[in-house]
């Protein structure tokens, strides 16, 4: 089939709304693969005080095996989106289905921090094979308003079963070893490939022209380069790795848009991304998603080391996100056809700032659940809100040739999102931990008897703490407490962080984002020049 033009402007009618055959089942096949890449990034929150007891990890390394997964997935997106829509989005889908599962197994096995993290990469390259193939097929089976409610469909239950991860792997680990948790997806897995071959279109609307491979390479290296550097950077001794990190980012950036201004067939089509619509809906999306991720990440560990909740307390604690990120969704659907993406973005931008707010002035050692409730209730509306106008507004204002880069950068929002917010919250938390807990050792009465070997593991992490705890019995509770009080201060400044980011974003929305006549207006504008292109090269 030839492309065509996306025909998908925030004026659609019922004339122009299209499903394919099956609907239904094409959409749960969807939502199931999707969904195996959702578990994925949320299962190992849970398990992280375990594993660090387990393997003694610094909070760094627990830092990297949370957005490891996020960071595998985000490298890869763009270029295996790319592949997909040239070679088979149907293929591309279900050799990243087959590959979760070793990297599953390998992550369920690892005998270290190293080989856990390698498996995390690993998962999330899978992922970056299988997801953005789930909003590219929307977007060239579904327009019109099914397209809208199968985009919300999506956003929501991929959103909600990730919030849900947390759960079963608190269960899981009340009664089996922190690996197990790893192991959740393999049923998924194997239930949403048989439905994926049976169900989905082997090709629909592909490219053919060829994939830009250095391009490709090159994406990778940029998004992998800038959040390893954001992670080691709190790193005292690992500071020069980290700038070396970030100048390699920077390098491969300005090569990638170099290369795309110049190939013929570019990777990434910079005169796409460059409308409006389409680049500030990419940023909302990254900090909106980046926010639940990053507050997922942090909120497990306080709610285990500080609040003492077991792991299925610490899993269920999040329900409240899950649920109603759910019945947001869909509202969010109706909010956009009624009132535009500009204002339903604003109005989960408010809800995702209430959220933090609440982390920042009640999360505490004496918190009771009422307050966790609340802020991941707040979170979750928010997410729920602003996620469907976020990837709406990027499959709307892209031809379908280009459905791939949209998925793409649809995925970032939440890959790339994750891992930068993870990993800033994850910096400022390791960095304000260790600043506490030395000011803490510096004043107490026992400081002289402390050795700096001793400090170095007191705060390397919450969870050395812990063991070095266990070593000093007649020192345990004086060191336990110390601990708590001093990730409650780091903690405490990773809120902040996230609610600077939330700010900057609602700033950015109010701005520049088209009320919803313009967005209509703007939307109609590219839906032209996409069928007089496309009309220009059919004639060539």
């Amino acid at each position: 089939m030839a492309d065509t033009p996306a025909a998908d402007p925030a004026a659609d009618t019922a004339t122009n709304d299209r499903a394919p055959k099956q609907a239904p089942l094409v959409l749960i096949a969807l939502i199931l693969v999707a969904a195996v890449a959702n578990l994925n990034l949320a299962v190992a929150n849970v398990a992280l005080p375990d594993i660090g007891k387990a393997f003694d990890a610094s909070q760094s390394s627990l830092n990297l095996i949370a957005v490891g997964y996020s960071l595998g997935l985000a490298a890869s997106v763009l270029y295996l989106g790319a592949l997909g829509d040239r070679y088979g989005r149907k293929m591309m889908l279900i050799l990243g289905v087959s590959l979760s599962v070793p990297a599953c197994l390998l992550a369920a096995a690892a005998p270290n921090e190293q080989v856990l993290i390698a498996a995390r990469l690993l998962g999330g390259i899978s992922a970056g094979m299988a997801y953005p193939t789930t909003l590219a097929l929307i977007t060239a089976l579904w327009s019109g308003p099914s397209r809208t409610r199968s985009i919300a469909l999506w956003s929501a239950l991929g959103g909600a079963i990730s919030s849900l991860g947390p759960l079963v792997s608190g269960a899981l680990l009340e009664h089996f070893y922190w690996g197990s948790v790893f192991l959740i997806t393999l049923p998924l897995a194997v239930l949403a490939l048989l439905l994926a071959l049976r169900f989905v279109p082997a090709h629909v609307n592909e490219a053919t022209d060829p994939v830009d491979n250095l391009g490709g390479i090159l994406s990778a290296v940029l998004v992998g380069g800038l959040v390893l550097s954001i992670n080691f950077l709190p790193i005292p001794d690992q500071r020069s790795m980290a700038l070396g990190l970030l100048a390699i980012a920077l390098a491969a950036g300005v090569g990638f848009i170099l290369r795309q201004r110049r190939v013929a067939n570019p990777l990434y089509d910079l005169d796409v991304a460059a409308r409006r619509i389409f680049w500030v809906a990419a940023c909302a999306g990254i900090i909106v998603f980046g926010s639940l991720m990053g507050a997922m990440f942090i909120g497990q560990q306080f709610l285990q080391n500080v609040l003492e909740y077991d792991t299925l307390s610490a899993g269920a604690a999040i329900l409240p996100a899950a649920l109603l990120m759910i019945v947001a969704a869909p509202r969010s659907a109706k909010l956009v056809e009624a009132k535009g993406a500009r204002f339903t973005l604003l109005l989960g931008y408010a809800f995702c700032f209430g959220g933090f707010l609440t982390m920042l002035l009640l999360w505490n050692d004496s918190a009771h659940y009422g307050v966790v409730a609340l802020a991941y209730a707040l979170m979750g509306v928010g997410v729920g809100l602003a996620g469907t106008p976020a990837s709406r507004s990027l499959t709307s204002s892209v031809p379908v040739s280009r459905a791939g880069m949209a998925s793409g950068t649809a995925d970032l929002q939440r890959d790339l999102g994750g891992a930068i917010m993870q990993s800033i919250l994850g910096a400022v938390l390791t960095a304000g931990y260790a600043k506490s807990l030395t000011a803490m050792i510096s004043t107490s009465p026992n400081a002289d008897k402390v050795s700096s070997s001793v400090q170095a593991q007191l705060t390397k992490s919450f969870s050395s703490a812990e063991i070095t705890a266990e070593q000093y019995p007649q020192y345990s509770h004086q060191i336990v407490e110390a601990a708590r009080q001093a990730f409650v201060d780091g903690q405490d400044k990773a809120y902040l962080a996230g609610l600077a980011a939330v700010v900057i974003g609602a700033v950015l929305v109010a701005v520049l984002f088209p009320k919803h006549e313009a967005e209509k207006a703007m939307l109609q504008s590219y839906l032209d020049e996409d069928t007089a292109a496309a009309a220009a090269a059919g004639a060539a």
